[in-house]
């Protein structure tokens, strides 16, 4: 089996609702998502011949997922007051809002889903909320 493996960053605030900690203020992370695609077969003809993806598209679409995040507040939805939320966008803060707690486990997966509906067969996605500390999503 053939695997590339590519990564794109990102930076972006986020915060834990609920939970009893540091990470319930909100706080900024430089985050790096990995990607690794395997495939059984490589191109056969033309100018991609030999290879599995061209290095170029796979990192393009990577990161295309991960310009959607960078320098927003990523906040779960229902977690933040309609008025602070109003308050922030007039403010001209960029938000996004996502339907689970962002957590880099939960952003492994979601990462995983984005990347399968672009086509790519995903062996797994890690994400690095720091340089050390990581989640991992593995099919």
């Amino acid at each position: 089996m053939y695997c590339l493996k590519t990564s794109a960053s990102f930076d972006s605030a986020h915060f834990l609702s609920g939970y009893n900690g540091k990470c319930a203020n909100i706080h900024g992370h430089t985050w790096r998502i990995e990607v690794v695609i395997c495939g059984d077969t490589l191109q056969e003809n033309g100018e991609k011949q030999g290879m599995l993806i061209d290095f170029s598209d796979l990192k393009r679409i990577v990161k295309s997922v991960a310009d959607i995040y960078d320098h927003t507040l990523i906040y779960e939805e229902n977690t933040l007051k309609e008025s602070t939320v109003n308050a922030l966008i007039d403010e001209g803060f960029e938000l996004t809002k996502v339907s689970f707690r962002p957590t880099a486990e939960n952003f492994a997966y979601h990462f995983y889903e984005m990347l399968v509906k672009q086509g790519l067969n995903i062996k797994s996605v890690t994400v690095y909320e720091t340089p050390e500390n990581c989640a991992v999503y593995e099919v």
